[in-house]
């Protein structure tokens, strides 16, 4: 980026505007696809469970090894992208995700699962943060949030078309069918996103804007030596504001993956549900996810002034008390149980956690920011998938207990977000 060829953001062509939004929406529309072949396990889990008479904790190290392979992919994928090109690595990240899963519906055992699955979290990972990093080259604090509350959509949605076309298609063709066809889509998408967008103003021959919030102002203005190499990843490191938010992107995570993971099984096991029923019911929760996230943008760039803090804590405050209700509610009551998990996926999909990493890490260091927090944020997730399916297998299966833990974890991050002044 070029200070002579920076302008100020409302002086940017029409043409720039035209392509920002090109960006968003083309990444949004790629993404919406991608969980075909990221977590495509859950919602069939409990066919391959009773399939291979697999035990909770085979189905909890399935779980975590796609989540720490996704962090472990998260560590790496942002910085090369930024060295190498941010739409050449999404491409390589969507046909290796197809890849991978096909691989995976070959699997006979929760080992010959579980190691393809981790490779595809691995490989699967390569298509966030650099996508990420696009999206801040061309959206300037003062509507990031809303841009990321339209991509939080997508990636609720994508949530609740993976439930549904995953689920189907497990339900009617058998779990290895939804590992082999509707991953074909990513890659058919991800050729289509590369030949669509273009990584940076740049690249085109348009002018850069000039970032005016001080916050994320102050990383861009660091001097272009201290940013080579490892240095991004010196600087955020050391950055108390960007480490707290890992965390609490990491506990937030905790829940968010903790019950996409859990409850089909809760539902299905305790409820006495049918494969069909339990995937209907649990939808509402991915449909959450989908509501929330631009309602969130728009509030924190037009009524708080691209502050982010308020949002995640209202966010943590809310889900701790539905996931209090999950516990207490029994769960043969349908119509209580998708309520809250209605709720829940709301209230989860408020917090603009993501957004607030590239915010403090500016657009220069936005890949390595956004991968840094997403890592953390899988490695709890893949935690919680083991701890939870220990308590459940070694104490009686405590259902009520495992929600309650969900639900300190919200309040523990609430406490934790609160010294986090973005």
């Amino acid at each position: 980026m070029s200070s002579a060829e920076a302008q100020p953001y409302s002086d940017l062509p029409r043409s720039y505007h035209r392509w920002k939004w090109r960006i968003l929406l083309s990444f949004c529309g790629f993404y919406l696809f991608l969980y075909l072949g990221r977590f495509n396990f859950w919602p069939v889990a409990p066919l391959v469970q009773e399939d291979l008479a697999l035990s909770h904790i085979e189905i909890g190290i399935i779980n975590a090894l796609l989540l720490w392979g996704f962090g472990l992919g998260d560590l790496v994928h942002g910085r090369l992208a930024e060295a190498y090109g941010l739409r050449l690595w999404i491409l390589g990240g969507a046909v290796l995700t197809t890849v991978l899963n096909w691989i995976t519906s070959y699997g006979t055992s929760a080992l010959s699962i579980a190691i393809p699955w981790g490779i595809a979290g691995f490989v699967n990972a390569a298509c966030w943060s650099p996508g990420i990093s696009m999206i801040s080259q061309w959206w300037p604090r003062r509507d990031r949030g809303m841009a990321m509350g339209i991509l939080g959509t997508a990636t609720g949605g994508a949530m609740l078309l993976m439930w549904w076309v995953s689920g189907t298609v497990g339900a009617e063709f058998g779990w290895r069918a939804a590992f082999r066809y509707p991953p074909l889509i990513i890659t058919v998408l991800g050729v289509a996103f590369f030949l669509l967008v273009r990584d940076r103003p740049g690249d085109l021959g348009l002018p850069e804007y000039v970032e005016d919030d001080e916050v994320s102002a102050t990383p861009e203005a660091l001097a272009p030596e201290r940013l080579r190499g490892m240095g991004p990843y010196r600087e955020l490191l050391s950055n108390p504001r960007f480490q707290l938010a890992s965390h609490v992107k990491g506990l937030e995570n905790v829940v968010r993956y903790g019950l996409t993971t859990w409850v089909p099984i809760y539902y299905f096991t305790e409820g006495g549900l049918s494969i069909e029923s339990t995937i209907l019911v649990t939808l509402l929760l991915p449909l959450g996810y989908l509501i929330a996230p631009p309602v969130s943008g728009v509030i924190s760039d037009r009524l708080l002034h691209s502050a982010r803090r308020p949002m995640v804590i209202v966010s943590c405050i809310i889900s701790a008390i539905v996931l209090v209700g999950i516990a207490l509610a029994p769960p043969f009551n349908v119509a209580l149980g998708g309520a809250l998990l209605l709720v829940g996926g709301v209230s989860m999909g408020l917090s603009p956690i993501s957004t607030v990493a590239v915010d403090i890490a500016g657009r220069r260091m936005s890949g390595t920011a956004a991968g840094l927090l997403d890592a953390h944020g899988y490695a709890y997730a893949g935690l919680q998938a083991v701890v939870f399916s220990v308590i459940l297998d070694m104490t009686g299966s405590p259902w009520p207990v495992v929600f309650l833990a969900m639900a300190a974890t919200r309040i523990v991050a609430a406490g934790m977000m609160w010294r986090v002044k973005v």
